[in-house]
């Protein structure tokens, strides 16, 4: 029996007052009133227009509500916004809240199989936020599960499995609606897996198509993988993060993971794929357009998963829809969203294993460090990742990305070879973390404009990387949050702190804003977790999740 618990309260006194969410709702920010999809929208801007909450007032930010969420083990999902109703999702629970009052409307427990925390490494969570469309609430389970829950009530519409943990598969990243089909996709780069998305009927919950990550025999891209040798089946290129959609172009944007092993021999140490890369694919079919692999022959585990920003650029005085990612490999790339290929590629953060790209083939011209790293050498490659795995914003007004990075190293070296076992750790290298002396700088706040790779501004962090996404407004503010706790909101012209709330744990999540009668909120999750989080924290922060809720307090 689902445990569903519901508060006793007549469904007349229900705040919301239509479920006929639509592709508008998803992919434009015109009305700010409701936040349907993940990082304020499909163009993945993690931006507003709203300026009722600006430079001039932030100090008079107050929290107006807090909401337990009733876990220790991470909240790194923003929340959902509908008809005065804001909706957060963890590892343990989906919840429905009152805006004007911070009281709970419905909850929904996660029901799982406890033996998937097993591969997870990080334990049960979820990255990405729920989708809210026709009335129903989406969102992954860890155990592989897409499911759709009723709005108005929490009850199960649909669950569908796509994946079993045993074989080293698991979920946590944001599902989204493009052109009426919910596409969802899959995590277990560590592991012997091999990637794929799948598009969805959101009424039924039946399975329109699957499309694989890496290619089989015959499929255009399988010429990138060792002839005679079956290393595709497990190659990797997982779909562990969310997409962006361009209902002009109607196509969906999705970055794919890195190749396993990351020890390239058992892999012929070829290009790998559609290995960490950007898949350009219709949602009604799955059918790949266009691709860009951002790092061929992944060895480093530098995935190409993020998120990627649609946008509208000037380059060289022409208009073009183009795609903003800051790659895990430490080079923020824009590309041309007809076609796949490269603008622009600069560094956001230190970079060894590269000097740069070749913008003729958009190849990476690679450093000494791959012939090291093959011969057998540990090798000391900058950056361990450039984001940890949160979304940038972009403010189309000032046309600048804003980033929370990490400045820190990854050790690693060839482990002894082992059988490949279906499910089984499939790094093929030995890591071992990086040491800091207290005081050091180990990222940073940043504001850098895409094209030219200008840096405007940078802020230290101290001690401890930033695991929080960022959240630009036309208020002139980036909200954003610390490992150690703080919710803050930068002047996005200086990255000067305006206004900094000490939550009771660190701050993975990101932010949200909106309106509600005709008043500005700005929502965000606390409570330490994720891997890497945890990593550096967990003996300096508490858990415990949270949902705060923020408004300027009255005259």
């Amino acid at each position: 029996m689902k445990r569903l618990l519901l508060l006793s309260v007549a469904l007349t006194l229900w705040p919301l007052s239509g479920f006929a969410q639509t592709n508008d709702d998803l992919n434009s920010n015109n009305n700010t009133d409701n936040v349907a999809a993940h990082s304020m929208g499909l163009n993945r801007m993690s931006y507003s227009p709203l300026k009722q909450i600006n430079k001039s007032n932030v100090k008079k930010l107050v929290p107006v509500w807090n909401f337990s969420l009733m876990n220790d083990g991470g909240e790194l999902a923003a929340p959902a916004v509908y008809d005065g109703v804001l909706y957060a999702i963890n590892g343990k629970w989906t919840f429905a809240i009152d805006i004007e009052t911070g009281r709970q409307l419905w909850r929904t427990a996660v029901e799982t199989d406890p033996g998937v925390v097993r591969v997870t490494q990080f334990g049960a969570f979820t990255r990405g936020g729920p989708t809210l469309y026709n009335g129903k609430l989406y969102r992954v389970n860890i155990d592989n599960t897409l499911v759709a829950l009723d709005m108005k009530t929490g009850k199960e519409v649909w669950k569908q499995k796509f994946a079993d943990w045993r074989e080293g598969y698991y979920a946590t990243g944001a599902p989204i609606v493009a052109n009426g089909v919910v596409i969802s996709g899959m995590a277990g780069g560590e592991s012997t897996t091999r990637g794929f998305l799948d598009g969805w009927d959101p009424e039924t919950g039946k399975k329109l198509w699957r499309r694989y990550t890496i290619p089989a025999p015959g499929e255009p891209g399988h010429e990138s993988w060792p002839a005679d040798s079956d290393a595709w089946t497990r190659g990797g290129g997982a779909t562990w993060r969310s997409g962006s959609y361009d209902p002009q172009l109607d196509l969906v944007y999705w970055g794919t993971g890195n190749a396993a092993p990351y020890n390239p021999a058992p892999r012929g140490a070829t290009d790998a794929l559609y290995t960490s890369s950007v898949l350009a694919i219709r949602p009604k079919t799955g059918e790949i357009v266009c691709h860009y692999q951002y790092t061929p022959n992944d060895v480093y585990d530098v995935d190409g998963a993020d998120e990627h920003v649609l946008a509208d650029l000037t380059v060289d005085g022409q208009p073009r829809k183009v795609m903003i990612q800051a790659n895990k490999n430490g080079f923020l790339f824009v590309l041309d969203r007809t076609n796949c290929k490269p603008i622009s590629i600069k560094p956001y953060v230190k970079v060894n294993w590269a000097s740069g790209y070749d913008m003729a083939t958009g190849r990476p011209i690679q450093t000494e460090l791959y012939k090291k790293f093959v011969a057998g050498e540990e090798i000391e490659m900058w950056p361990q990742r450039g984001t940890n795995a949160v979304p940038t914003a972009f403010n189309p007004h000032t046309g600048m990305i804003y980033l929370s990075t990490w400045e820190m190293p990854r050790i690693q070296k060839i482990a002894p070879p082992k059988p490949q076992v279906l499910g089984a750790d499939a790094t093929g290298v030995v890591a071992r973390t990086p040491t800091f002396k207290p005081g050091e700088t180990v990222g940073y706040f940043t504001a850098m404009n895409p094209l030219t790779g200008e840096k405007k501004w940078q802020v230290p962090l101290i001690d401890l990387p930033g695991s929080a996404g960022t959240l630009a407004t036309d208020g002139g503010l980036i909200f954003t949050g610390k490992l150690t706790g703080e919710i803050v909101a930068l002047d996005d012209e200086t990255g000067k702190t305006l206004w900094s709330f000490k939550a009771g744990s660190s701050v993975n999540g990101t932010a949200i804003t909106y309106t509600y009668k005709g008043q500005q909120y700005v929502s965000v999750a606390s409570g330490l977790g994720g891997g890497l989080a945890r990593r550096w924290a967990a003996d300096k922060m508490p858990t415990g999740g949270s949902m705060w809720t923020f408004a300027l307090m009255p005259e």
